[in-house]
């Protein structure tokens, strides 16, 4: 009974066998091993998947991803605006002045060509407008003094009054009176607008390579003066009518003028600097950046304001505009010869074809040949891109897939020797001296006497730290034609391992 209680709990002594199994895998070395399998059909399907992936590598990589430079996105980039020309309304003339807003010169202003003014506002009382939610009233009790709706233009003073026009009445409120719906005028700015000209002066700053460019050209004779932009003559003339990026953008002018609406001029600067610096040039393009389909919200328009005196008093103009607004958006990405990501991609393109294990016609394959004293049948655990396909088509569908598969999983074991004779072992497994016997087998139903076990499937002179992997040539011999000298083994030996007909046939 003392004897069972000590026993240790049978979890405790799993999880020790977990401990022992995994330190014991910690130390295995893993070689690669080559299989050649001579079957001119699946070298046809090697050879075009390798050929794919080189075109990939080449053509999409190298060519057009330039995967051999380095890179930098994002540009350091500077953006200065200035509009010229004039236009007029029902009422007056309008100027630069007038129109711009803001007028500081930014990658982002607008240009008014539509608006509702309501002149001469000043502090009083006054009806409220009727688009108010509960404006609308009968009698003064329907009005609530001192009540602000956050929505409407100033505090109820607690009366209902007949509103500006018609036979309705609102609340009275104390603001800036009229109100906007009450008496506004509408003018159009757009008629002479589709001639305003923008200047988009644009500078660039690539600082990993320390370049810098600008989009406009280096003359002294008043170019910018009398020219405008066109992609194939005057590229470096930023000057831009204001209806050709309407047109550009695919937009009606005199419809966008009336509702407004936010137009973005992209500037691209994909540099490739292995070239000289004049080959870098912007690329324009425009388009609309608001939903224009949008029935809630469509359009764009901002309110402000003009005070002035009148008798002492303080007096505004209320303006609601609508116009185009300019957004000058500035991307890009600069690339350069580099020694570092030109020797990674090499690399991946050369691992991923297999160039390395490339045999004629046949099928080059990673195996791992775990070398330890408890050794397990291995798994493969890496796959070359080129010859994962045929690999599938062989253990899958091919007749004698099992004889592949035993092939191509595959141990070698060093003997067991005293702590203190590790330098002899080592010297065995280099190849410096003759194999000792060895006591695994990959098979537990094999004969493990040291004449018969699998570690003589691979000659020490094979492990050889010169030497390259060993290969297992299996040829496809003629129908009816007997065994040949090399077919011969020892009757104790397997002869899945010494007789390759089965691969063969494949």
């Amino acid at each position: 009974m003392a004897a069972a209680e000590s026993k240790p709990p049978a979890g405790a002594a799993a999880a020790r066998r977990l401990a022992r199994s995994c330190w014991s895998a910690f130390w295995d070395y893993e070689t690669p091993k080559v299989i050649v399998v001579r079957n001119r059909q699946l070298g046809v399907v090697y050879r075009v998947v390798q050929l794919l992936i080189l075109l990939y590598f080449v053509w999409y990589v190298f060519i057009v991803q330039k995967s051999y430079q380095d890179r930098e996105t994002g540009p350091e980039s500077s953006v200065i605006t200035k509009v010229k020309g004039i236009t007029s309304s029902e009422h007056k003339v309008w100027d630069v002045e007038e129109y711009v807003k803001p007028p500081e010169g930014g990658s982002v202003f607008s240009i008014i060509t539509r608006i509702e003014a309501t002149p001469s506002q000043a502090q009083g009382t006054c009806p409220e407008s009727t688009r108010v939610t509960n404006a609308t009233c009968h009698s003064d009790e329907d009005c609530v003094a001192g009540e602000l709706d956050m929505l409407g233009n100033g505090v109820r003073t607690g009366r209902c009054v007949p509103y500006y026009h018609g036979d309705s009445k609102t609340c009275e409120v104390f603001g800036w009176c009229p109100v906007e719906d009450g008496a506004s005028v509408s003018q159009f700015l757009g008629k002479m607008a589709p001639n305003f000209t923008i200047l988009i002066k644009n500078s660039i700053h690539y600082p990993k390579f320390q370049f810098s460019k600008g989009n406009i050209e280096m003359r002294k004779d008043g170019y910018l003066k009398h020219c405008l932009f066109d992609e194939a003559s005057h590229l470096y003339c930023p000057i831009f009518r204001l209806g050709f990026i309407v047109e550009q953008a695919g937009e009606n002018f005199t419809e966008l003028a009336r509702t407004g609406g936010v137009i973005g001029v992209i500037i691209n600067w994909d540099c490739d600097l292995d070239l000289p610096a004049s080959n870098c040039n912007p690329k324009y393009s425009f388009r609309r950046l608001d939903p224009k389909h949008t029935p809630a919200s469509s359009g764009y328009n901002f309110r402000f304001a003009k005070y002035y005196m009148i008798n002492g008093s303080t007096t505004r103009t209320l303006i609601k505009a609508y116009g185009i607004r300019i957004d000058v958006i500035v991307h890009g990405q600069a690339g350069k010869f580099s020694l570092i990501p030109t020797i990674i991609n090499l690399a991946t393109a050369l691992t991923s074809i297999g160039v390395v294990r490339s045999t004629p016609w046949g099928l080059g394959t990673h195996v791992r040949v775990v070398l330890g004293d408890q050794a397990k049948p291995s798994h493969v655990i890496c796959w070359p891109q080129g010859s994962f396909l045929c690999d599938w088509i062989l253990l899958t569908f091919m007749n004698k897939n099992k004889v592949y598969s035993h092939k191509k999983f595959d141990k070698v074991c060093t003997p067991q020797h005293s702590p203190g004779s590790w330098p002899v072992t080592l010297a065995l497994v280099l190849g410096q001296a003759p194999p000792p016997p060895c006591t695994c087998s990959t098979d537990p139903g094999r004969p493990q006497n040291g004449g018969q076990s699998q570690a003589q499937a691979v000659p020490p002179s094979r492990l050889g730290p010169t030497s390259a992997p060993s290969e297992q040539m299996v040829d496809t011999p003629d129908r009816g034609a007997g065994p040949g000298p090399g077919a011969s083994a020892p009757p104790q030996q397997d002869s899945t391992l010494t007789d390759p007909r089965g691969l063969a046939q494949l």
